[in-house]
């Protein structure tokens, strides 16, 4: 089968090549016997016509050809049409001449309609926007099916990994059966922790994520980039499920230049039950399809009690700059310090939040400054001075209907409790849209301590940029044989 496709995809380059040959070869002589008198309903005139649509629509059947065989997206029987019409249109082109313009025109047309057809269906395998929507389909469609299964009361281990994209859950899959093959080389109760992580005179970032590969980028680029690599600590907390293989990889790849890593899930959080949090009471009674990593960073000051100043990274950054800095920004009376995203009326509270709802009107202003996750600095001394914690668990209860924001987002939440207590950030510090927006200026991005992938087009799925993928993969370690068996396209 493969050499039968190969010799479809040789075919298709020569008949390409072949047509493009002959049309050139016609235009010629057409162009040294035609006369400027020439009247343009005259049959020349209809001829270029014609030859123009042929030649217009044998090159992009030729260049659809081409990207098929290519990118391997398109089976046997739909390269197999392409080079059955553009063969077609070759032979057509060759017998074009002024006296049989009459009776090969319509045969042409008829061709070039099929051509237009057939492109047309061939789109969606190359574009992008079609692949971010089916994407989006996809995980509207498994968002339901947990739902389901969660008030069905059978959401297990199996349904959660769906979630995932394939090669992510495989790397996980991978990391466990290493764990399970070399028990002695990653004991499974780490020793105690050293010092440094609640040291609150050290650089501490905390990471909530189930994707093993996506933090290891996040800890090297920040240890690379630090003055003082020692004196990091990255607190990496995620499901309990992913911590084995978590453990396993950073058992095998250590943070680089002496950073400190502490792997957590959320069962070394006690505290962490549904009595004390509504989140796990609402996802626990079935009204609430949410994911709780998400919100795991409405707890830092309980979480990491002996710190003062903790900078939160979401998992889909990449780090280009010493982020020391961060723990000399002067909060003042703030809690969150964060990058602020509003310009015109373009991301406001209004956007977020239901203005129609009276607690809502009485407590916000519609035009107030959003801002963005990705990274921010939190004073947790401050947080707790003005208990923030509490009055998020009052917005939760109060939302637990769905009614005063969209419960799928963890942000409007977040710009409730921080409401009047965020600090505009440098923009230097942070830019955004690197995981939808093709059009951001060089100089921003290789100017930005940090630089966040959020949209759809993350940096390891098929469908990133390629303008900006470099940037992350640089960081991952493709000589890691778990990347290779798991089909990752780095």
């Amino acid at each position: 089968m493969a050499g039968g496709r190969a010799s479809a995809r040789r075919r298709a380059v020569v008949a390409a090549v072949t047509t493009l040959i002959l049309l050139a070869s016609v235009s010629f002589l057409l162009s040294a016997t035609a006369t400027s008198s020439a009247a343009a309903n005259s049959p020349a005139s209809r001829l270029a016509v014609v030859q123009r649509h042929a030649e217009d629509h044998a090159a992009v059947l030729a260049a659809y050809t081409a990207h098929a065989s290519h990118l391997g997206a398109l089976s046997a029987s739909q390269t197999d049409a392409f080079l059955s019409i553009s063969s077609r249109l070759s032979a057509l082109a060759s017998r074009l001449s002024v006296s049989t313009v009459g009776a090969l025109e319509k045969e042409v047309k008829a061709q070039v309609k099929r051509a237009r057809s057939l492109a047309g269906a061939a789109k969606e395998a190359f574009d992008t926007q079609s692949k971010i929507q089916k994407l989006s389909d996809t995980v509207f469609a498994v968002g339901q099916q947990l739902l389901r299964a969660r008030r069905a009361g059978v959401l297990n281990a199996r349904i959660a990994a769906w979630s995932t994209p394939k090669s992510l859950h495989c790397l996980a899959m991978r990391l466990l059966e290493a764990r399970l093959a070399n028990a002695s080389a990653v004991p499974a109760d780490p020793p105690a922790p050293p010092p440094q992580f609640a040291d609150p005179s050290l650089h501490h970032y905390a990471v909530f994520s189930d994707n093993v590969l996506a933090v290891s980028v996040v800890v090297a680029s920040a240890a690379r980039a630090a003055a003082e690599p020692s004196r990091h600590v990255f607190h990496v907390v995620t499901a309990p499920m992913y911590l084995p293989a978590f453990r396993v990889w950073f058992a095998r790849h250590p943070p680089p230049l002496g950073a400190h890593v502490q792997l957590l899930s959320v069962s070394d959080f006690p505290f962490l039950n549904a009595s004390y949090s509504p989140v796990l009471r609402q996802i626990e009674g079935g009204s609430r399809d949410v994911a709780l990593l998400d919100y795991l960073r409405f707890y830092l000051p309980e979480m990491f009690p002996a710190l003062r100043r903790v900078v939160l990274l979401e998992d889909d950054v990449v780090v280009q700059r010493d982020l020391a800095g961060l723990w000399r920004v002067d909060m003042g009376a703030a809690v969150n310090a964060a990058l602020h995203t509003c310009f015109g009326g373009f991301r406001r509270y209004g956007k977020y939040l239901n203005f129609s709802d009276p607690v809502v009107q009485e407590s916000f202003s519609p035009r107030a400054c959003a801002w963005s996750y990705g990274v921010n600095v939190f004073d947790l001394q401050a947080w707790r001075r003005e208990q923030c914690t509490e009055q998020f668990h009052r917005f939760m209860e109060m939302n637990e209907n769905g009614t005063l924001w969209d419960p799928a987002s963890v942000l409007p939440v977040g710009l409730m409790t921080f409401y009047g207590k965020t600090k505009p950030l440098d923009k230097s510090w942070h830019v955004t849209g690197l995981g939808y927006n093709p059009h951001i200026r060089p100089e921003d991005i290789s100017g930005a301590a940090v630089i966040h992938f959020n949209g759809n087009m993350k940096p390891w799925l098929d469908v990133a940029f390629n303008q900006y993928k470099h940037l992350w993969t640089k960081y991952v370690d493709t000589e890691m044989e778990f990347l290779t068996l798991c089909n990752f396209g780095l």
